[in-house]
């Protein structure tokens, strides 16, 4: 083995080093990453659940809501026909 290829095999070294460290360290970022990310996905989970146990709440409401309107419709209807035919 000359001289210059020693050289080379050195050289190959110290890239697959590079590449291998680069590799490590980019699993090492991925799998924080995938750790925050399940930390973010457990949250919005309980997030989902608050949500969807207040829709009942909300319909119930919403449905007040809506007889309301149709009682105020009713009155200002009232008022027109009444002010109009009489």
């Amino acid at each position: 083995m000359s001289f210059k290829q020693a050289k080379e095999i050195v050289e190959r070294l110290e890239f697959s080093e590079l590449a291998l460290r680069k590799s490590f360290k980019d699993i090492n970022t991925s799998t924080k990453a995938l750790k925050d990310s399940s930390t973010v996905f457990e949250k919005s989970l309980e997030k989902q659940k608050i949500i969807i146990s207040q829709i009942p709440k909300m319909n119930k409401k919403i449905s007040i809501l809506r007889s309301l309107i149709m009682i105020n419709i009713g009155f200002i209807l009232g008022l027109f026909v009444g002010k109009f035919l009489l």
